[in-house]
């Protein structure tokens, strides 16, 4: 194993971090209607745990609402069930062959903890993209260690390692940046 190849394993962790960090983020709810908040979610059908998105279709006819459409219209109990079950705070509401669910405008203080849990998310995407650096360094480390690499590489391994830690913490911030905006919006 060479000082690319370890760079390049790095790279492809920062970017399954990211997405992992990204969904994190779109499962985030705010006064907005937004079709990430309940796709997730694990509905009972027909005995088996099976994710909503899979279940139905979701749209958003207005800001205010989603709509779930699900292809089999005998899931609608059990789709309604999931979501009381979650940690929305909605109730849905049925016609016998779409789930309405009304999404409220948060208050100030729902704002203020929302923005407080954003940013956690989002510290916690720093201290996981540290890690990966962490782990990438101490590799570089062992391979000078074992005569594998000079230390000039190891410090060219390091400093490309340290810019793409740098890349992927920059597009953490864009994201914290956007999602407190979208909160903090009436």
């Amino acid at each position: 194993m060479n000082v690319k190849e370890i760079v390049h394993g790095t790279d492809d962790k920062l970017k399954k971090a990211m997405d992992f960090i990204n969904r994190n983020f779109a499962e985030v709810r705010t006064g907005r209607a937004n079709p990430s908040i309940v796709e997730g979610l694990h509905v009972d059908y027909y005995g088996t745990p099976t994710m909503l998105k899979q279940l139905a279709s979701i749209s958003v006819p207005d800001a205010h609402m989603l709509m779930i459409q699900p292809w089999d219209p005998t899931a609608i109990p059990e789709i309604e069930k999931a979501i009381l079950k979650s940690n929305l705070g909605i109730t849905p509401s049925n016609d016998g062959k779409a789930i309405r669910l009304a999404v409220p405008s948060l208050s100030k203080e729902r704002r203020e903890e929302m923005v407080k849990i954003v940013h956690k998310m989002a510290e916690d995407g720093r201290v996981s993209l540290r890690t990966i650096r962490h782990e990438a360094k101490a590799h570089l480390e062992k391979m000078e260690k074992d005569k594998a690499v000079t230390e000039d590489d190891k410090f060219r391994g390091l400093d490309e390692v340290q810019k793409l830690v740098e890349k992927y913490s920059a597009k953490v911030e864009e994201i914290l940046k956007s999602k407190e905006k979208e909160v903090l919006e009436f």
